[in-house]
């Protein structure tokens, strides 16, 4: 008989003292099932569906979530569909389809699906509010006819809207929660970090308001992982790219 490479001797070993060394508490007695969610972000341009994953467990009453895939709906934003509402389910159906496809039948009555409109919805809220709600109907009667669990079609408000930008940005930071050498979840003692948003015409800055003196009307109050944050977002109009553009065009001419 052959004998076993080195290499394969040496790293059977290691693996062996691993498992060893591992407490029977750290591992689960009972396997952690996945759970869906569903997010369609509608905005100016286009629409994208984003397909969430995490677990049955959560630390201190908030999931640990991960993005599991995405889909661009095809042609322009919802809001281009005002004139012809009938016609923005029928945009929706080829990425509805293929979430279908890609979570487990037996999740589907269990997957929540929102829908988000943003700054073209508000804008369109704001110059024809009959036009807005009828594609809100539309869009409501298109997702309630997907296996899935509709929670609702609505417009985000801006200062909405930069707060879950902000949840975004530190979520990912590992600010809120992070993985110890132990691979356990535990809080993170990192600062949050502050999230400037660049638009056409206007710039937004959103972070965490700590003194309680401080703390504005218009804050949003957010609970994650058992702690309270207060985000406010400072609104900057005439700060947007489009402005941006135009100074630096004014100083090369002069």
């Amino acid at each position: 008989r052959e004998l076993l490479p080195p290499w394969l001797v040496i790293a059977a070993g290691l693996t062996g003292i691993v498992l060893l060394c591992v407490s029977t508490k750290d591992v689960p007695t009972t396997p952690l099932w996945s759970k869906y969610g569903i997010v369609l972000d509608a905005g100016p341009s286009h629409t994208t569906l984003l397909i969430y994953q995490w677990t049955a467990g959560k630390v201190n009453n908030t999931g640990v979530i991960r993005e599991w895939s995405s889909c661009t709906v095809q042609g322009p934003g919802v809001s281009n569909y005002s004139n012809s509402p009938q016609e923005v389910g029928k945009s929706l159906e080829p990425c509805l389809h293929w979430a279908q496809r890609e979570i487990p039948a037996e999740q589907h009555s269990q997957t929540p699906l929102y829908l988000g409109g943003t700054a073209s919805m508000r804008q369109l809220n704001l110059t024809n509010p009959i036009l807005s709600d009828a594609l809100l109907a539309a869009l409501t009667v298109a997702l309630k006819s997907t296996p899935f669990d509709f929670q609702g079609a609505q417009i985000l408000s801006s200062l909405d809207e930069e707060a879950f930008k902000w949840v975004a940005v530190n979520y990912v930071l590992e600010n809120f929660i992070k993985y110890d050498w132990r691979g356990h979840l535990v809080p993170s003692r990192k600062e949050m970090a502050g999230v400037l948003s660049l638009e056409r015409t206007s710039a937004q800055l959103t972070s965490q308001m700590e003194e309680e003196n401080e703390a504005p009307k218009e804050e949003v109050r957010l609970q994650l992982y058992g702690q309270t944050h207060k985000v406010h977002t400072c609104q900057c109009p005439c700060h947007g790219t489009e402005q941006l553009r135009s100074r630096l065009l004014s100083m090369l001419i002069q």
